[in-house]
């Protein structure tokens, strides 16, 4: 059964959604045509925003932690897409080691873990858990609010001079990451050899930025928009960067002031030229780093010159703990979408290039304008009648089939920023060293 939406569907969006009805082999082909030039993640989320007269992404994770919440009915869909994934990487593939976040206390995301290690046994594939947390120096067992238990295990460096990563008496050919790394590469995981790990460890929040992953973004929308003859505006949300932030001292503020003006203006001129009666506003969030954490919503340049101690404290730290000094900022969507009347936005999620399942975000305790990954969020899964690759062009371009697949498109679109932007981080490394 399809959540209940309460869209008020007009304008733009409903014209973008039939276009892509209309091109869906154009789109299609394009987007085969782009995955022989590049390798996509292993994995990948996307968080989506559906204004009513623009539908963007507005975050990429590459170590996506909510298996548990997609349809029990995909899981075929996810063990098909894994098994391509392992094909291209390590074709023999017997053992896979996957590493999780560093802590036990979250059953919500133990329970994702889980249901990921399902997936990726469905492929053939021995899977173990390892754990880099200290504490863990023999297996052990935790039980899952579902009845489901889960063993870590802890990780250890295997054969002569310690190239290889595994457990005792376990030797995987593929160690999947589910740790996104944002305290940067741990020392087991350095200096490895023979042994393929995904994400690749420059995916981490350590080094990768948001501002680069919509940089790429950005080029990928417009190359997608002039094949289709579509304004790019309508799938991608403008952005700019300020470095060199301290919230605590108060550095940096007239950098925020001037981009934070400058978005606005932007995002009024287009307002107008679509005829679009909303506020315009801005996201300001942590460059790196996911768990919702240093976010605030922006509606004048002011605001962000004027932030009082506890916002200031809120925006000066996310995940571990670790400092912000880089934000990006971003052309705010608001989300038009509710289910069971509370504010809703969809996360896409993928294996290798294909959608595999996706669901609502949902918070009542948060507005339109506002981030949704925070106190009070819970999930409700799409429960897609078909795979959103696969509209149906008999219906409405707002039925759930064709809805689902707008939102498959410009997660994919996302998907293929991200494979650019880690190439380019990777030639990047690689001239560096």
């Amino acid at each position: 059964m399809v959540p209940h939406l309460t869209t008020a569907l007009s304008g733009p969006l409903l014209d973008l959604e039939r276009r892509l009805l209309a091109s869906e082999a154009t789109v299609e082909r394009w987007l085969r045509g782009q995955w022989l030039e590049h390798t996509p993640p292993f994995y990948s989320s996307v968080d989506l925003r559906n204004a009513g007269f623009k539908l963007a992404p507005v975050d990429t994770n590459l170590f996506p932690g909510g298996f548990n919440n997609l349809n029990p009915e995909f899981l075929p869909l996810c063990a098909q897409a894994a098994m391509t994934a392992i094909e291209k990487i390590c074709p023999e593939a017997k053992n896979l080691l996957l590493i999780p976040e560093n802590h036990t206390r979250n059953l919500f995301y133990l329970a994702n873990v889980a249901q990921l290690a399902k997936i990726l046994r469905h492929t053939g594939l021995e899977v173990r858990l390892g754990s880099l947390l200290p504490e863990i120096t023999a297996p052990t067992t935790l039980d899952l609010p579902d009845g489901q238990q889960i063993t870590l295990e802890p990780v250890q460096r295997l054969g002569a001079g310690g190239r290889r990563l595994g457990l005792a008496g376990f030797d995987p050919c593929v160690i999947l990451l589910n740790n996104d790394l944002s305290a940067g590469v741990p020392e087991l995981l350095q200096n490895l050899d023979e042994q393929f790990i995904l994400p690749p460890l420059h995916a981490g929040w350590h080094a990768r930025r948001k501002s680069r992953h919509f940089a790429a973004y950005r080029e990928v929308a417009a190359r997608f928009a002039t094949a289709l003859g579509i304004d790019p505006w309508l799938i991608d949300p403008g952005f700019a960067v300020c470095g060199r932030i301290n919230f605590h001292e108060r550095s940096g503020e007239q950098c925020l002031a001037a981009n934070v003006e400058r978005l606005l203006a932007a995002t009024r001129q287009k307002y107008r030229e679509y005829d679009i009666d909303s506020e315009p506003f801005v996201i300001v969030k942590a460059d790196a780093g996911t768990y919702g954490m240093g976010v605030m919503t922006v509606k004048d340049a002011s605001e962000v010159t004027g932030l009082n101690r506890r916002q200031r404290n809120k925006m000066a730290v996310g995940k571990e703990g670790l400092a912000v000094t880089e934000v990006i900022l971003q052309e705010g969507v608001p989300t038009i979408e509710r289910v069971d009347h509370d504010v809703a936005e969809p996360v896409v999620y993928m294996i290798d290039r294909y959608v595999v399942g996706g669901f609502y975000r949902v918070n009542a305790a948060r507005g339109p304008d506002e981030n949704l990954n925070a106190p009070g969020m819970a999930f409700k899964p799409l429960a897609f009648a078909t795979s959103c690759t696969l509209p149906d062009v008999r219906l409405e371009p707002d039925a759930p089939p064709n809805r689902f697949y707008a939102y498959g498109v410009v997660a994919r679109l996302a998907s293929l920023a991200a494979a650019i932007e880690l190439t380019l981080m990777l030639r990047e490394t690689s001239s560096a060293s």
